[in-house]
């Protein structure tokens, strides 16, 4: 099969003028409609709709054929009310695989909901992007705030708790480090970390428990000096 070339602009805008022209057309046959029998207006509005149906199908083909290649699109249903002589609506490439997906020319992007209502409302869709970058924005610096708040709350939290009670430094080290943004990657480190300092405060224990007996001993030191010069 030859390759599919890209649909060009001036094909998409002919197009897209065709389908306008057909809405006009609609438009006139539902305001003069008349079901006198000289002049029946139900067949023209069955052509002018027929004809809206086969121009609608043209420029969603038009669209895929210049959409990227996608593997996840189905062709209609069987039961599907397409007019006769309408283009296929997506033609495949390839034969269907098991799980029964066709190789098809490609997908159309997702349109918000939104953006197709700012059209509607006859709007500039810049302004919807606009908007949706500055929605944005201040969803990330609120969220960066706060994130820096709760880090200073925790910082200063963490500081007074070694000041007041340093036996639980070490558990205020592995909290900190476990709740900082790279506290995964150095969780093994502060838990090294945090033994040594427990046997740091252990030796300054024992350090401590040192002279505290030698002061215990001074006075039998002294009496012994004294039964001596007694």
């Amino acid at each position: 099969m030859a390759p599919v070339e890209s649909p060009t602009h001036d094909e998409l805008e002919q197009q897209l003028k065709d389908t306008i022209q057909d809405l006009y057309q609609i438009m006139l046959q539902v305001t003069t409609y008349t079901t006198t029998p000289t002049h029946n207006s139900a067949q023209a509005l069955q052509n002018s709709l027929q004809t809206f149906t086969l121009d609608l199908q043209a420029i969603h083909n038009t669209a895929v054929a210049g959409a990227p290649p996608s593997t996840t699109a189905f062709p209609p249903p069987p039961g599907s009310h397409i007019p006769p002589g309408a283009p296929v609506l997506y033609p495949p490439e390839v034969p269907p695989t098991e799980e029964g997906a066709l190789q098809t020319r490609g997908a159309l992007p997702s349109i918000p909901r939104e953006l197709v209502q700012y059209v509607e409302n006859g709007r500039n869709p810049d302004i919807y992007t606009r908007e949706f970058v500055e929605l944005v924005r201040r969803g990330n610096q609120l969220m960066r705030g706060k994130m820096r708040a709760f880090a200073a709350l925790r910082d200063t939290l963490a500081g007074e708790m070694r000041q007041a009670m340093p036996e639980v430094a070490a558990d205020v080290a592995r909290v900190v480090e476990m709740t900082s943004p790279d506290g995964a990657a150095q969780g093994g480190a502060g838990q090294g970390g945090g033994g040594g300092e427990g046997r740091s405060r252990q030796g300054s224990v024992t350090r401590n428990a040192g002279p505290r007996s030698g002061v215990g001993g001074g006075p039998g030191e002294a009496g012994g000096h004294a039964s001596q010069g007694g």
